[in-house]
């Protein structure tokens, strides 16, 4: 049997097992998924690309900033699926003329933020004008790489 400097024995056969499993060992912690971490510019980032997808009709900009299991919780008590939302969002009855964000604030733990804004809009909807000014409260998730508002509330400021 051959021997190292150190004057212990070499088992080729065991010293390969051991290095298979720290290789093996090494390479499925490389591979564990990091947590994602979202950023205040995601946020702002997903939001202005959904108020913009809202005013430009643009359905694939609103689309992309929307969790797939997206919820909207109305200001009567009642809940919009994701898909009701879109139909909206490409309705020809839906005009959003002008819109702005104020009191954006919001609170980021690891892949989720809370967001309190202030929407205020002005467009048409169903034939009949609106002038709304709201206090909404959005979560916003990163998954998967994407950056998207899970649900949405919004109540009108009187």
């Amino acid at each position: 049997m051959k021997k190292l400097i150190t004057g212990l024995p070499l088992h080729p056969m065991k010293n390969t097992l051991i290095l298979i499993i720290a290789t093996t060992t090494l390479t499925l912690l490389s591979c564990k998924q990091k947590k994602e971490i979202l950023t205040a510019k995601d946020v702002q980032a997903v939001i202005s690309r959904f108020d913009n997808g809202w005013k430009n009709k643009d359905t694939v900009a609103v689309d992309s900033a929307l969790a797939v299991n997206y919820i909207y919780f109305t200001q009567s008590g009642g809940t919009y699926e994701r898909q009701n939302v879109m139909k909206t969002a490409a309705s020809p009855e839906y005009r959003l003329e002008k819109y702005s964000r104020e009191e954006i604030s919001y609170h980021i733990e690891g892949n989720t933020a809370i967001v309190n804004t202030v929407w205020i809009g002005i467009g048409t909807y169903r034939g009949k004008s609106f002038a709304d000014t709201q206090r909404c409260s959005m979560t916003i998730i990163k998954r998967g790489g994407k950056t998207q508002i899970l649900s949405e509330h919004c109540t009108v400021i009187k």
